[in-house]
């Protein structure tokens, strides 16, 4: 079976032409849903289970990530690669959260979102989230 070819922005395809398609991406766009706090959210070694941090940061990518896939073209998702968070409050299992998320910046197949996650008015975690537009393997 013969390799794949796919290009990134600026790098040519096979007949020297650029390759684009991520340009519906601009800052501005932006997102929320809302999630609740179950056990599997949660550290287990507290007396009293709160969402532990890897999970908060799962769901903001989570967020991100379903806020720009309708907008890539097909044959294209995005990872995250770097998280800058502060986890502000404890949000206990039950707690109604909304994760928001904010494209701040879209060069190309690099992509830098605010998040922010909330439990009615009081911050449970905030941040800054990068995230790389790539070809899904076939």
């Amino acid at each position: 079976m013969p390799a794949r070819h796919v290009g990134f922005i600026g790098q040519p395809d096979r007949t020297g032409e650029e390759m684009s398609g991520f340009e519906n991406i601009k800052a501005g766009l932006s997102a929320e849903r809302i999630f609740t706090v179950e056990e599997k959210l949660t550290v287990s070694y507290l007396k009293i289970p709160v969402l532990g941090i890897p999970m908060m940061i799962g769901l903001m990518e989570i967020v991100c990530k379903d806020m720009v896939q309708p907008l890539l073209p097909p044959g294209y998702t995005t990872v995250g690669y770097e998280v800058h968070i502060k986890h502000k409050a404890a949000a206990p299992i039950g707690a109604q959260l909304k994760v928001w998320g904010k494209v701040l910046e879209a060069e190309g197949r690099k992509l830098l979102f605010e998040v922010r996650v909330t439990e009615g008015e009081k911050i449970i975690g905030e941040g800054l989230h990068r995230r790389t537009i790539v070809p899904v393997p076939e």
